[in-house]
């Protein structure tokens, strides 16, 4: 093993003592592993426990009252205690990974030292003796926390050959924790990118989404790029490298979907902005034409990237109203609103869009400057279509079917019978409310009804 042992102590939490209090009354030793450990020596708060044991499954579940056999398969059960939930897992020793991914058996182990052996970086690879809180660290994890270093607990090639997605969560945790990553750990991964092809679906979307949530997510996408896995993970995001933009943009759309991303996820926006910002701009490979004076044209990138980026979330197991929202604000990013609209071309901009997602789309035109040239939007960006907005929803709100002063049962009463007839009056309603919102009244679109029935 590499690295000195470093004994030192952490603060335990009064209530991982009383859990601890009951491994010992029984006979047996627990310790505090993983991101907590990690996060406590880097000075953060971390609410989620592992703890780790020579008690076997059935062991801890004679221990305590309440205990979900969660992951017993591979010596993992869930003990409940006083309204939280900590995973314990016995000391274990993993097999083969015969399909990169799950070890083929699972051993018992005896001695912490090695079930820490199985982890996959020296910072996770920590333990703190409960209840005592002496850190165990065979591998110099605190040393390479203490560095900010991403490394490997024993050979790079082993670890990444025992489970794909470890390739992913090391260019995660240098976005999400601003650390650097090992030179060998990263020629290892340039050796082998396609350890992460057997990955799920599902797994590569949980790193993902913890790539998108960090404070700078171009980290872990640019050394993916360099490493092949961009390629093979998104190649849609990948092709955009290369793709210059005349004139007002300084960047390749690569690099000003990362910048972007950055921006939106430096300024707080929520995960579908951010998302929006990093793919709002893929369709652009396909899009692009020279037109006849040689300039690069990108007519309809919007549309080609809406459809790209559904594709895209759809792959990774999105939820579908994440999916929409987010293909929503790609299609609609453009925002070309000049100061001849009208109140009416305002208020059906707002109902194509719809209300709630007007912040979100503002969030993701001052990402998109932003990623332009590379500096910081005026704070105005927007201001005037707000103020329009503003003042045309004031003027009326009426901008669905159920706002309108009339509905199918006073359509009916008046003489216009239920069905397609009856759909088509109301959406003209609607387009004429728009136009000019003084129609909104029962009486007015009554009349106006009748003469529109007639007229179909």
């Amino acid at each position: 093993m590499r690295g000195a042992t470093r004994i030192d102590r952490i603060a335990v939490p009064p209530l991982l003592r009383e859990i601890a209090a009951v491994f010992v009354a029984s006979g047996k030793q627990a310790f505090l592993v993983g991101g907590a450990v990690r996060d406590i020596l880097r000075g953060e708060r971390h609410v989620d426990w592992d703890i780790a044991s020579n008690a076997a499954p059935e062991d801890v579940m004679r221990m305590f009252p309440r205990v979900i056999p969660t992951g017993i398969k591979h010596g993992t059960v869930t003990v409940r205690y006083k309204k939280h939930s900590i995973e314990v897992t016995a000391f274990r020793i993993d097999g083969d990974y015969g399909d990169g991914r799950h070890p083929d058996s699972v051993l018992y182990a005896s001695r912490i030292e090695d079930d820490l052996s199985r982890r996959d970086f020296t910072m996770n690879a920590i333990a703190a003796s409960l209840p005592d809180g002496r850190i165990i660290d065979p591998f110099g994890g605190r040393a390479d926390i203490e560095k900010k270093l991403i490394r490997c607990a024993g050979l790079a090639e082993d670890r990444l050959n025992e489970d794909g997605l470890r390739a992913l969560r090391a260019l995660r945790f240098a976005s999400q924790l601003g650390f650097e990553v090992d030179g060998e750990l990263l020629r290892a991964i340039r050796r082998n990118p396609a350890m992460i092809l057997p990955v799920s679906a599902e797994r590569v979307k949980t790193e993902f989404d913890k790539i998108i949530a960090s404070a700078r997510p171009s980290v872990a996408l640019l050394h993916m790029e360099r490493c092949g896995l961009l390629k093979l993970a998104l190649p849609e995001l990948e092709r955009c490298r290369g793709v210059e933009q005349n004139g007002y943009h300084s960047f390749d759309v690569l690099a000003h979907s990362l910048l972007a991303c950055d921006y939106a996820a430096r300024n707080g926006y929520k995960q579908t902005v951010r998302l929006a910002a990093l793919f709002h701009d893929i369709g652009k490979p396909a899009a692009a034409r020279l037109d006849g004076e040689g300039a690069l044209t990108f007519y309809n990138h919007e549309a080609i990237s809406e459809e790209i980026t559904r594709a895209i979330m759809k792959r990774l197991r999105y939820p579908n109203a994440v999916i929409d929202e987010t293909a929503l604000l790609v299609r609609e990013h453009m925002l070309n609103y000049t100061d001849a609209w009208s109140a009416s071309a305002v208020r059906r901009f707002v109902r194509r869009v719809g209300e709630e997602n007007l912040n979100a789309l503002f969030d993701l035109r001052r990402a998109d400057s932003f990623g332009t040239r590379g500096a910081e939007p005026p704070p105005n960006l927007s201001l005037d279509f707000r103020d329009r907005v503003s003042d045309a929803l004031a003027e009326s709100r009426a901008l669905s079917l159920k706002d309108l002063a009339v509905d199918g049962k006073d359509l009916m009463e008046a003489g216009i019978p239920s069905g397609k007839l009856m759909g088509i009056v109301l959406r003209r309603l609607l387009e004429a409310v728009i136009d000019d919102p003084a129609l909104n009244t029962k009486e007015k679109l009554l009349e106006t009804a009748m003469k529109m029935a007639e007229a179909t």
